[in-house]
């Protein structure tokens, strides 16, 4: 069964679907989340309090994708270029665990501002 999960980051409201990795199911056991958000380029990223779990890594990921920056303890949007990215492709900082994918528009994550507050919560289906 499909984990979904709702992202809440100042007036945007979407939808994300957690892959079957151990560090979604370390995410999905610690919800809900509240953090503060931050923007680098066109990701947004905020710490959260989990555990760094097992995960396919990745140092280019793909618009829609949600991920874990081990260093920062950060889940991270991403919607678009960063300032390190090359071209149009997608990088973050350094390598990310990947947590699973927005399936919705990603364009509303661009009103999201630093300081905003952020929620994740999960959807009881």
């Amino acid at each position: 069964m499909a984990r979904e999960i709702k992202i809440l980051a100042g007036e945007v409201e979407s939808r994300a679907v957690l892959n079957s990795s151990s560090m979604a199911e370390a995410l999905w056991k610690s919800l809900p989340q509240v953090s503060s958000a931050s923007r680098w380029g066109d990701e947004i990223y905020f710490s959260i309090s989990v555990e760094p779990a097992e995960g396919e890594k990745k140092e280019v990921v793909e618009k829609g994708d949600i991920a874990f920056w081990p260093p920062g303890k950060a889940f991270c949007i991403f919607f678009g270029p960063t300032p390190i990215s090359r071209g149009e492709e997608i990088r973050p900082a350094s390598a990310v665990i990947m947590l699973g994918k927005i399936e919705a528009s990603l364009e509303e994550f661009k009103k999201v501002r630093d300081g905003d507050e952020i929620r994740l919560e999960k959807v009881q289906g």
